[in-house]
């Protein structure tokens, strides 16, 4: 007894030239040439971006206005999304409203031998008092000599002290924000006094020969009484923003510069501030892939990451050496506080890949940003791609485009994405685009980019990157490959493939063949058995056996041995987008109905004939037809596709302009019943009823041949 299918459809649809691509109307636009936009408005493209990305935008503005710690910024999408240029913007955006942050210098510390003095000053004046202390040790240098012979000759340090205050007084006097604060104002009391008690302990020598003031007019002494300036600000600065595109530990954290073996530097002169440091105040971009990569430090990182958000603060520390030069001078160190926003650009794979094991690391991330890889196609959404491509000629300087040559680029866009409903936000192949067309603008010297310019761009780039395709084209027209597309077969169908080699993906027919016999071994797919199939391929033919299993077995075993083969397929398959047409080849040959093997199939079932979308449909469509297009079309070629792919269709002229001239046809199925019907012209209770008998011829072969069990 067979079943069918449930249906709502009994055929398939031919689809007609407008049902193949989107058409979209340059008249929808207000402009002859992106040019005018420039004058009507403005603002950047990445403001234009941002149109399309309008939920990330608020996400990244509620996170960046938000000062209080702890909240720091995740930003998830695709590479060429915008992540890092339109984060990167409203990072400075944000940071406008911002005053400056202080400057963070290092002084010597002249009450502990080792531990340095971090300071925070108002922004600016950490430079000023860099220069009054510099100008400051060129005096006492200049001076030493007479005041040390004065110091002698009188037997007191009178002259001295007297030259101190004036010098103290005048830096003082130069910068009066410094006067309020307590720890400066210690610290040159302690100066002087170091420098009082240095003076008062030398002794001229003995000898004439033997000059020590020559080692007291030395960096050693000298050095004591610098400022390291580590991080500075302008005074009309706003907060800072840092994108640090190499990520390395002394790039964030900071280092110690190595000291050579005659250096008189002070310790505290050799400290090198970070990234960390230098965005305190302000933020930083760092990308999670750029630390992931780093195969001998990224592990150490993350952790010292980590830390810095845990606590709040850091500590300079010698990354570049494994020695202990310094060490106790490092293990010394104050932790200096520092307040930054991070933001972390990562892939969605690289972020869920990394959750469950680094769960309390982006615990500090709570600001989540999803940058959408695709958007809907309205006259918003338009509009900005539109102001976006003006902003980006302005900023490229190359020529401006017509608007049916933004209809082109919007095209190519939505054949990124594979929908007549969504466009693409991948800015960065839409710029590629763009210069590309522009340069065939100017080969044939004109002044605006046309429909054709972008046209011929895309062209191009087909041409460059379609040798394997060419190759396996090839293959097929020589009869290496055996792909017919003339006739009737048995058991017997073309399949497409979607091959994605990363710069290039493109479609290719392959035959898929099923031969049926008596037996109880089910379906069994050839490729499967020899390990050259993967999981989806297996679960789409266990779903193919379920609908078979429905279809014959309700009262009855299957009596069935089937097998099927993607023929001189050697690189392995996945996927269940040919399980239909593993099902027609299976049917076919069990009814013993032939298949047009003009018609190549795709798609997959599900367990009640219904049949699924699939992926990659305009390169499986286009690679048949240029398969096809070589070998010498005859108006019976076509490709059967799943319905509900319809709104994926984006099709190349050359393919519309072979359907609108009746040499090839696309048309849909919405269960197995539509397809089957189309390639063999039978419906699908009419093949059931020859797969029927046929099982019935196959029960009884097994019966025949089964042992005899003898009673008495």
């Amino acid at each position: 007894m067979s079943i069918t299918t449930n249906s709502t459809s009994t055929s398939s649809t031919l689809l007609s030239p407008q049902q193949l691509t989107l058409n979209i109307s340059a008249e929808k636009f207000n402009f002859a040439d992106t040019s005018e936009l420039i004058a009507v408005d403005s603002k950047s493209a990445q403001h234009q971006a941002w149109v399309a990305q309008s939920e990330a935008k608020k996400a990244a503005e509620f996170g960046l206005n938000l000062q209080q710690a702890g909240f720091n910024l995740l930003a998830l999408g695709e590479p060429g999304t915008g992540r890092t240029t339109l984060m990167l913007s409203a990072m400075h955006e944000a940071a406008s409203k911002q005053s400056a942050p202080s400057d963070l210098i290092v002084l010597h510390q002249f009450d502990s031998n080792t531990k340095p003095l971090f300071l925070k000053l108002p922004a600016g004046i950490g430079t000023q008092l860099k220069q009054g202390l510099d100008q400051f040790v060129r005096q006492l240098a200049k001076e030493l000599a007479n005041l040390l012979e004065a110091k002698i000759k009188d037997n007191a340090s009178t002259l001295i002290q007297e030259f101190l205050n004036v010098q103290i007084s005048t830096i003082k006097t130069n910068i009066p924000k410094i006067q309020a604060n307590k720890q400066l104002t210690q610290y040159f009391v302690l100066l002087q006094k170091d420098i009082l008690d240095t003076l008062e302990a030398w002794q001229p020598s003995a000898s004439a020969d033997d000059n020590n003031l020559d080692a007291l007019l030395s960096e050693g002494f000298f050095g004591r009484y610098r400022v390291n300036v580590l991080v500075e600000h302008a005074v009309n600065q706003h907060a800072p923003v840092i994108y640090d595109n190499d990520p390395s530990l002394q790039s964030l954290f900071g280092g110690i510069e190595s000291a050579g073996d005659s250096s008189n530097t002070p310790d505290f002169m050799r400290l090198r501030a970070g990234n960390l440091l230098r965005a305190d105040g302000g933020a930083l971009l760092l990308h999670l892939r750029d630390i992931l990569a780093d195969e001998q430090n990224g592990t150490q990182l993350l952790e010292k990451l980590h830390r810095f958000l845990r606590n709040g603060t850091l500590q300079i520390e010698d990354l570049t050496s494994s020695s202990s030069q310094g060490s106790s001078f490092v293990s010394a160190q104050d932790a200096i506080p520092v307040s930054v926003k991070l933001v972390l650009i990562a892939t969605r794979e690289d972020y869920y890949e990394l959750i469950d094991e680094k769960y309390d690391f982006f615990s500090y991330f709570p600001i989540k940003i999803e940058f959408a890889e695709k958007v809907k196609a309205n006259a918003e959404n338009y509009a900005a791609y539109a102001a976006f491509i003006a902003q980006k000629c302005q900023q490229f300087n190359c020529s401006h485009f017509t608007a049916d040559a933004v209809v082109a680029l919007l095209h190519a866009m939505h054949r990124l994405e594979e929908d007549q409903t969504r466009i693409s936000t991948k800015f960065a192949v839409l710029e590629k685009l763009m210069l590309e067309s522009a340069a065939a603008a100017e080969l044939r010297g004109a002044k605006l980019v046309a429909k054709e310019d972008v046209k011929a761009a895309i062209n191009r780039k087909y041409a460059r990157h379609c040798y394997i395709e060419a190759h396996a084209r090839d293959s097929i027209v020589d009869n290496e490959l055996m792909i017919n597309v003339y006739g009737e077969s048995v058991g017997q169908i073309n399949g497409l493939t979607h091959i994605d080699l990363a710069d290039a993906s493109f479609g290719s027919p392959v035959r898929i063949s099923a031969n049926c016999y008596a037996g109880r071994l089910d379906v069994l797919t050839i490729d499967r058995e020899v390990s050259m199939s993967g999981p989806t391929h297996d679960k789409g033919v266990m779903i193919l056996q379920s609908w078979l299993h429905t279809n014959f077995a309700q009262f009855n075993p299957l009596n069935l041995t089937a097998s099927l083969v993607f023929e001189q397929e050697y690189n392995g398959v996945d996927g269940d987008s040919a399980s239909c047409a593993e099902l027609f080849a299976l049917l076919s040959s069990l009814a013993q109905a032939p298949i047009k093997q003009g018609i190549a199939v795709t798609g997959a079932m599900n367990q009640h004939g219904e049949v699924l979308p699939v992926g990659g449909l305009n390169e499986k469509i286009e690679g048949y037809f240029r398969v096809c297009k070589d070998i010498g079309l005859d108006g019976q070629q076509g490709v059967l596709i799943p319905q509900r792919n319809l709104r994926h269709l984006m099709l190349s002229d050359e393919v519309i302009d072979a359907v609108s001239n009746g040499q090839f046809h696309i048309a849909t199925m919405n269960n197995v019943a539509d397809g089957i019907s189309h390639i063999t012209g039978h419906t699908l209770q009419e093949i059931n009823q020859l797969a029927e008998a046929k099982l019935i011829a196959f029960k009884q072969i097994l019966e025949d041949n089964s042992p005899k069990i003898l009673t008495k």
